[in-house]
């Protein structure tokens, strides 16, 4: 069975309180169970991981090049930060798809410039909590 891997970093563990008005109502453990079932009717399965830490981001990256068939991820600040992530996600030679739940290029300035996106197969934005749903769809699709 493919696993995929769901990182997501700092402050997502807040997603449902923090900043409902762009980032909406649903908790992460209501996406974590979106995914496992999503991930059962699709013949995969899931690695879901959060992390307010880069390192443990890093590490969780560098545990997937070993067992995952595709990441998708989302970066959260980081995305516009960690050349550490980049060059960990250029060490993984699957399919990466970078997840932003709000569209970053609607925001401020500072959202627009992602560290992440050159070493992503995929970049989806602005589809909310449900576009979760949508990257599990597309990785099983890029691991076939």
């Amino acid at each position: 069975m493919r696993t995929i891997f769901i990182l997501n970093g700092p402050n997502l563990n807040l997603l449902g309180q923090r900043e409902p008005e762009i980032y909406g109502h649903t908790t992460l453990e209501e996406i974590r169970g979106w995914c496992e079932a999503d991930a059962a009717e699709l013949g995969l399965s899931i690695d879901f991981r959060q992390s307010n830490f880069e390192g443990e981001i890093i590490e969780s990256i560098h545990a997937a090049r070993l067992s995952a068939a595709g990441i998708i991820i989302n970066p959260a600040a980081y995305t516009f930060t960690s050349i550490a992530i980049l060059d960990a996600l250029k060490t993984f030679n699957g399919p990466k798809i970078e997840l932003h739940i709000s569209n970053v290029h609607q925001r401020e300035p500072i959202y627009h410039k992602s560290m992440v996106s050159p070493t992503a197969t995929a970049v989806m934005a602005g589809f909310g909590a449900y576009g979760y749903r949508l990257a599990l769809r597309a990785m099983a699709e890029f691991t076939k």
